[in-house]
């Protein structure tokens, strides 16, 4: 994509963002944002580092957008070019003419990767197409318990116009899981909370359908041809309540049903369960986190040059 064009990132020294353009939807106007980390040379790192010289492109979740910079350097750390996309309607990516976090089908993503991907020099552009393989590269929702998706299955054909707010079962409707984040609810990090507002986006109807047409194509299996690395909490607490092992455990989704759905989706899946982990294991506290780096590190350096 020779027309990007890449601006300091409102996460300050060493982060680059670039505005990738989609065209239109009936919405108006839509963009996705290619955020890197962009050091300057005095951070050099060590020709023979696991990652040396892979493209590293993170994808945030719903109601979220790119923050974790403890991230971005870790993966630099270990010779990675990083780069995260906030996808459409998202983060940097919103518009105020735009229904935040809304699309009817996930596979409107594939635009924003596809773009992402030419504008990191590995798109069609560069004559190494990332179209979709069968049921390979579509980004789905995380998969809930039994309970959540009845509720959502009873919410998405509830009727109505697409866009109508409907029921949300998850815990993170509750808030929760940004109380046990957000520094101003008594958590340790900072972010802007009008992209990560405390108690999620509004749920539409066709999105939750477009999300358990997701959990349906990870259930069929995904077709993904290389080794996966799955991070989760050790354990799960889905309370009405609040209690204080929200910081310690995952509040939002049941991890023991993503172990189970992870072993499934490739040949080759290691799942590392992370003592004290919360939902997004990045954003736990120093130990937990620093354990999952430590995973992620060991994982790399088995599989990383042989993939």
């Amino acid at each position: 994509m020779s027309d990007v064009v890449w601006q300091e990132d409102l996460l300050g020294s060493g982060y680059q963002a670039a505005t990738l353009r989609l065209g239109e939807d009936n919405e108006g106007k839509v963009v996705a944002t290619l955020v890197r980390y962009w050091p300057p040379p005095t951070h050099p790192v060590p020709p023979f580092a696991p990652a040396h010289g892979t493209d590293v492109l993170y994808l945030h979740g719903w109601s979220d957008y790119f923050f974790q910079t403890g991230l971005a350097e870790h993966w630099h750390s270990l010779g990675a070019r990083f780069h995260a996309l906030d996808l459409r309607k998202y983060g940097r990516s919103l518009r105020d003419h735009q229904t935040p976090g809304y699309v009817a089908d996930l596979a409107t993503y594939d635009a924003d990767i596809e773009a992402a991907l030419t504008a990191m020099g590995h798109g069609v552009d560069a004559g190494r197409s990332s179209r979709r393989r069968p049921r390979a590269e579509q980004p789905v929702a995380g998969v809930s318990d039994r309970r959540g998706r009845a509720g959502l299955h009873f919410a998405a054909g509830a009727g109505g116009h697409p866009r109508a707010a409907a029921g949300n079962p998850a815990a993170g409707r509750l808030g929760f899981y940004s109380r046990s984040v957000s520094a101003e609810l008594g958590g340790e990090w900072s972010y802007e909370s009008r992209w990560r507002p405390a108690r999620g986006f509004p749920a539409h109807r066709a999105w939750l359908s477009a999300v358990l047409a997701g959990h349906a194509a990870v259930a069929a299996g995904l077709g993904i041809g290389v080794p996966i690395l799955t991070l989760l909490s050790a354990r799960s607490t889905i309370l009405p309540r609040w209690s204080d092992q929200m910081r310690q455990f995952g509040s939002v989704l049941v991890v023991d049903d993503i172990a189970r759905a992870a072993v499934r989706l490739v040949s080759t899946v290691t799942v590392a369960r992370i003592e004290g982990a919360l939902h997004d294991v990045i954003l736990s506290a120093e130990a937990p986190r620093n354990a999952a780096y430590a995973s992620l590190t060991r994982w790399l350096r088995a599989y990383a040059r042989g993939s």
